[in-house]
C-alpha cells in the first residue's frame, strides 16, 4: 500500500495528525502528501490542533 493510499484510508475515517501518519506508515511529511492528494482530486479539509502547533486533516470526498 502506498503512502497516499494509507493517508486517504485513515483520513476518510477520522481526523489525522502527522504523528498518526507516521505511526501508520504514511511517512513524516503529511502536509506534503496532502498537497499531492489535493492536486490528484481528493477533497481534504484541515484544521489547527488546539495546541496550534500542527494541523489535522480529514478526507471528505473526491473530485474524480
Amino acid at each position: 500500500m502506498t503512502q497516499h493510499e494509507i493517508i486517504v484510508k485513515l483520513a476518510k475515517k477520522r481526523w489525522i495528525s502527522p504523528l498518526d501518519a507516521l505511526a501508520e506508515g504514511g511517512g513524516m511529511k503529511l502536509s506534503t502528501r496532502v498537497g499531492e492528494l489535493r492536486k490528484a482530486g481528493y477533497l481534504i479539509v484541515d484544521k489547527w490542533h488546539p495546541s496550534k502547533k500542527f494541523k489535522l486533516y480529514k478526507c471528505v470526498g473526491e473530485l474524480k
